[in-house]
């Protein structure tokens, strides 16, 4: 099934890139010198705003992952070997060039200056996990994780049927609310730890059932049960799950936003952004009733036009690719716009227009190398 194309998966992969690309837009405007640094509550509502509504961008990959792969077909070796060509060995090429030049490598392009960067230290890393300044790795490595878990549960999911899978579905969803429960419990009896975790046990009892995972198994669920619908009843069930998710994740970030902290710019610990994107989780409420309305859109999309066949199925074949490089570009992109006076959704917009357009462009004159794949995937 892998190989067919799915139109409607094109379209989704396209807007999953672009929000990816918005999400890294935002960071600069609450992430900054020692960690959270918020210039004024301007730049909190703009990024707060825009960047709420594209979280569902990760959970669309890895539902298209879903949709296409799950449950794999044919030997479990030929479904690894496909995957160490097209994710594994592009990642290590990326993972290399991280380590050995810094985000501000092309900052000379446009009017600044390249910092230095420790390549033995980066290589050292390596060894353990992504190189700090290249975060957005992270997807791949849970992907890997995902795709090692799919021949597992395949044999399952053929076999537990609709009620089954609607149960397991029940459960994670429950897993979703784990960050709001967190910080309940947290203010409650000054412990945050939930159903078995604690300093010596990492796993609780919810721990194999949430999680990314959780995307698989509604991936094969909407492809399966659930019916296309017309525009009307899709309008109908995704808009109300959008609105919902969305004031989860922008309300509950914003009434963490330190608004009231006397004296911007605020400066404090990275901690106080990861405890800011509570909401914000991937695999959190709100993300995921996004992600459903998202989803329950763009599968209307079928149009095969100028549009989809110029730009929308370019970008989708070479959507890992651009992934992939994007941070070189995005980085000295925004601090160039930055450093125009731009207010700040127009730094958004623009770094995301120049970057999606660099970033293709690249992966467009990259694959007519022999052997791309193992470059852009």
């Amino acid at each position: 099934m892998e190989n067919q194309r799915v139109i409607f998966l094109d379209y989704l992969r396209f807007f999953a890139c672009l929000m990816v690309l918005v999400v890294h837009c935002c960071e600069p405007f609450y992430l900054g010198g020692p960690g959270t640094y918020v210039a004024s509550l301007g730049d909190a509502l703009w990024m707060g705003a825009i960047d709420s509504a594209c979280r569902a961008a990760v959970p669309l990959f890895v539902l298209a992952s879903s949709y296409l792969l799950f449950p794999v077909q044919g030997s479990t070796r030929t479904f690894f070997l496909r995957r160490i060509e097209r994710v594994l060995i592009p990642l290590g090429v990326w993972m290399v060039l991280y380590a050995c030049f810094s985000l501000t490598a092309l900052s000379p392009i446009f009017g600044g200056v390249a910092e230095p960067t420790d390549v033995v230290a980066n290589f050292k890393q390596l060894i353990f996990n992504f190189v700090p300044h290249a975060g957005h790795l992270w997807f791949v490595y849970m992907l890997l994780g995902v795709y090692m878990l799919m021949p597992l549960l395949s044999p399952w999911i053929e076999k537990v049927g609709k009620r089954g899978e609607e149960a397991l579905l029940v459960v994670w969803l429950f897993t979703t609310t784990a960050p709001f429960l967190t910080r309940i419990a947290q203010n409650w009896v000054g412990n945050g730890d939930l159903w078995g975790y604690c300093p010596w046990n990492d796993f609780g009892a919810l721990q194999y059932v949430s999680g990314f995972i959780g995307y698989v198994v509604l991936g094969h669920y909407l492809r399966t049960y659930v019916k296309e619908l017309s525009w009307k009843k899709t309008l109908a069930w995704a808009v109300p799950l959008w609105l919902v998710g969305y004031a989860i994740t922008f309300g509950c970030l914003w009434l963490f936003l330190p608004t009231s902290v006397a004296g911007y710019p605020l400066a404090e610990l990275y901690q106080f952004a990861v405890d800011m994107e509570m909401s914000w989780g991937f695999c959190s409420t709100g993300v995921v009733l996004t992600t459903v309305a998202y989803f329950l859109i763009i599968r209307k999309f079928c149009s095969t036009g100028w549009l989809y066949r110029h730009i929308v199925l370019p970008v989708s074949k070479r959507s890992y690719g651009i992934y992939l490089m994007h941070m070189f570009v995005l980085t000295p992109v925004v601090v160039w716009l930055r450093s125009l006076g731009l207010p700040t959704v127009g730094v958004i917009c623009l770094g995301v227009l120049l970057t999606y357009s660099i970033c293709g462009a690249i992966t467009w004159v990259l694959s007519f190398i022999p052997k791309s794949k193992y470059i852009i995937g």
